[in-house]
């Protein structure tokens, strides 16, 4: 019921690989938050990418900001900075660059007319927002401390950006989501073949972060009735 996609030793592979390309970061005199702040701006990029219907390129950069949010941790604990403002700051840049990138899809789907990509979108991210919440606020109040909480239900957030990234791939190599024309009386429907991934991509992440969620709320309640005295 608890388990995720994201196992904890495929977690410390893929951060052991992290360390030497984020040392090499260190030695270019860029600190874990300069990192955290590099990966947030090209969330943004990202955003404006899809915000405008560049379905692939905004991919390629959810892609890279992602990469960029493994580095800023390997360099915090590979140097020994590791700190409470470098926790807090990597977490509400995490949480701010799954917004705006939502944010900007929403916008590529209003610029298309597809409304209901746009509330997908919206959905998408209120569930994200969700599971980060329920991690949050169970840790602050003892439950399953450290990344204990990473580690419970299907869709935490790497698994969510990968889902993205397809998405966001698919939809521009079948066509984007423009608006169908018609050619002789027949309409063209390889100019709106996106529109079915990029709803089917956000509807998956929306369903699959509310289970995670679910997941995450049993899992606290329960906990041991001894967490209740602590």
């Amino acid at each position: 019921m608890s388990g995720s996609v994201v196992s904890p030793e495929i977690r410390a592979r893929v951060r052991n690989i992290a360390v030497p390309i984020a040392l090499a970061f260190g030695r270019l005199g860029l600190t874990p938050n300069h990192l955290t702040l590099i990966g947030f701006g090209i969330a943004v990029v990202a955003a404006f990418a899809a915000s405008r219907g560049a379905w692939v390129p905004a991919a390629l950069l959810v892609i890279l900001g992602g990469v960029f949010d493994l580095f800023d941790g390997a360099l915090a604990r590979a140097t020994d900075r590791v700190s409470r403002v470098g926790a807090f700051l990597d977490s509400v840049f995490d949480r701010a660059g799954e917004a705006v990138l939502f944010i900007g899809i929403g916008v590529g789907c209003v610029a298309a007319g597809f409304n209901a990509g746009t509330v997908l979108a919206a959905g998408a991210m209120a569930a994200s927002f969700m599971v980060s919440y329920t991690r949050a606020k169970s840790e602050s109040l003892g439950f399953t401390p450290g990344t204990g909480m990473a580690n419970v239900g299907l869709a935490p957030r790497e698994v969510r950006l990968v889902l993205v990234t397809l998405g966001l791939l698919l939809t521009g190599w079948n066509g984007g989501i423009v608006a169908p024309i018609t050619v002789a009386g027949l309409v063209d429907m390889t100019w709106w073949a996106g529109r079915p991934v990029l709803a089917g991509t956000l509807g998956l992440i929306t369903i699959l972060a509310t289970i995670t969620t679910i997941q995450r709320i049993v899992h606290v309640i329960r906990q041991p009735a001894s967490k209740e005295q602590e």
